[in-house]
């Protein structure tokens, strides 16, 4: 490999893990329009093994306002990313595919609007992402998503 293309893939995976990390960013804040922009015009997202819906990300980011507002506190953790560039046929270095584990404990804020997660999350699930990438004309963006919930633990507070 020559320099040029050791720093392009550097560069890719770089851009590739900021775009991870600005997915998670957009579904803490609650900010539906980035998580759309992520996207490609054709995005689509699988949530349905997380009780969610499976279908046209812009869709899929008005049932994630839905189902998340409850929980004023939120903090999306995802690691241990595996990325794999040019995973889709007839690539030409313009796809990858990005395996991801996530972490997501949520708290719902009290009647006043107060955070009451504050003293532990109410819910916490994890699982594993499954992101396949197309670099676009505006980067990488995410063509498909697909969530596979592994557990759930619903904290007991009455002791």
């Amino acid at each position: 490999m020559t320099q040029r293309v050791e720093l392009a893939a550097v560069m890719d995976r770089l851009a590739v893990d900021g775009l991870i990390t600005d997915y998670a960013v957009a579904v803490d804040d609650g900010d539906w329009t980035a998580y759309r922009n992520l996207f490609t015009p054709d995005g689509r997202a699988d949530y349905r093994s997380a009780g969610g819906i499976e279908g046209a990300a812009r869709d899929v980011a008005d049932w994630l306002a839905a189902s998340l507002r409850p929980f004023a506190v939120r903090q999306h953790l995802i690691v241990n990313r595996r990325v794999r560039f040019g995973v889709l046929d007839q690539d030409t270095g313009d796809t990858a595919r990005v395996l991801a584990d996530y972490l997501s404990p949520l708290g719902r804020a009290g009647d006043d609007g107060a955070q009451e997660g504050v003293a532990g999350p109410d819910v916490v699930c994890g699982g594993r992402y499954a992101f396949t990438l197309l670099r676009t004309d505006d980067g990488w963006r995410v063509r498909e998503l697909v969530v596979q919930e592994k557990w759930r633990r619903v904290p007991d507070r009455t002791g």
